[in-house]
């Protein structure tokens, strides 16, 4: 990776992980939010690169929690779908040292959202098209065979959706 991209990727990371940390003191100050008493979000996470679906995971699991401090009853479910199959699987055969930091964090940050419950599933057949293994997907990830009927699913019982690419 060249030095420029790294620096930005590294930036980027910062500035988000502190606008995440001052989200919470911002809580109450989302118009759209009075008067929303519950809210269901599908998460079509389709971001196939390291660092920016781990910033995209920690935004999502950061949402969840401002959410829950607001008492907004937040139903979240993230859908893996597209190359974003490829950074959830036990095998990192193929991915360098550094990267492999990444799929760690990766792995954790999903840990940590599935014991809030935030629900998590993958498109079965998007694993196929990606070569990845189904039996070494995360244990905490629901598998469903086909990840847009999952999202019509959930979209027709009223569950916004969120693309993450």
């Amino acid at each position: 990776m060249k030095p420029n991209r790294r620096i930005l990727l590294a930036s980027l990371t910062v500035f988000f992980l502190v606008l995440s940390s001052l989200s919470y003191a911002l809580a109450e100050e989302y118009d759209a939010m009075k008067g929303v008493h519950s809210v269901n979000v599908m998460f079509d996470m389709r971001d196939g690169n390291l660092q920016s679906a781990v910033i995209h995971l920690n935004l999502i699991h950061d949402t969840y929690k401002e959410l829950v401090a607001q008492k907004k009853s937040p139903v979240f479910v993230v859908v893996f779908m597209g190359s974003s199959v490829k950074l959830i699987s036990t095998d990192q055969r193929g991915f360098k040292a550094e990267e492999q930091k990444s799929l760690k964090q990766i792995a954790d940050i999903i840990s940590g959202m599935s014991k809030a419950g935030i629900r998590v599933e993958v498109c079965l057949f998007a694993a196929k098209v990606f070569g990845v293994e189904p039996a070494l997907i995360l244990p905490e990830i629901q598998r469903v065979g086909n990840g847009w009927i999952s999202e019509i699913g959930y979209q027709t019982r009223g569950y916004s959706l969120v693309p993450v690419y």
